[in-house]
């Protein structure tokens, strides 16, 4: 389920703050990328980009951007298309599929950062989505990285803008 938590093209503070986080000149997988803001942001500081998503004309945009591997994919109902692979960072935002959880971890190379940024319950009082399914429980993304990596940042809050909206975010480091 994506929906944006900006009315805009504009990176997410939160992963503009902790992009640098992510070991210099690494890999990185934009997963559920949308249009593309953070992958356009993270190669424009050098960092070679995985991005994938269901939608293949925003796909085919950052196909054109020879610094980006595009990838259309359909991570909910298709094969994951990473167990060869380990990235030194995975940048997930407004997008959850709890089955994608360990997935993403186990692509995580050592020393690798996630940030992960999303909707959160109690969302349902200022729009969309509503759906529990789509909305993070409180903690669960420390739960989700327990025992596998080193907390650095977390935060499970209301924000006014973007928009209005209960948002839970996490910048982890695999460690080990």
């Amino acid at each position: 389920m994506t929906a944006d938590l900006t009315t805009h093209d504009s990176p997410s503070a939160w992963v503009e703050r902790f992009a640098g986080s992510i070991p210099s000149g690494g890999s990185v997988l934009d997963l559920a990328c949308g249009s593309g803001r953070h992958t356009r942001l993270l190669a424009g500081r050098g960092y070679r980009v995985v991005a994938v998503d269901r939608d293949a004309q925003a796909i085919a945009a950052l196909a054109r951007l020879p610094e980006i591997e595009a990838r259309v994919a359909d991570l909910e109902a298709g094969v994951w298309p990473f167990d060869d692979r380990t990235f030194d960072g995975v940048v997930v935002t407004n997008y959850l599929h709890r089955p994608l959880f360990p997935l993403l971890l186990d692509c995580i190379g050592n020393a690798g950062v996630l940030i992960y940024e999303t909707f959160a319950r109690g969302n349902e009082r200022y729009g969309r989505p509503a759906n529990p399914d789509f909305l993070l429980e409180p903690g669960e993304l420390l739960r989700v990285t327990a025992g596998r990596m080193r907390v650095l940042a977390y935060e499970d809050l209301f924000v006014e803008q973007p928009k209005p909206a209960m948002v839970q975010r996490i910048c982890a480091v695999r460690s080990g």
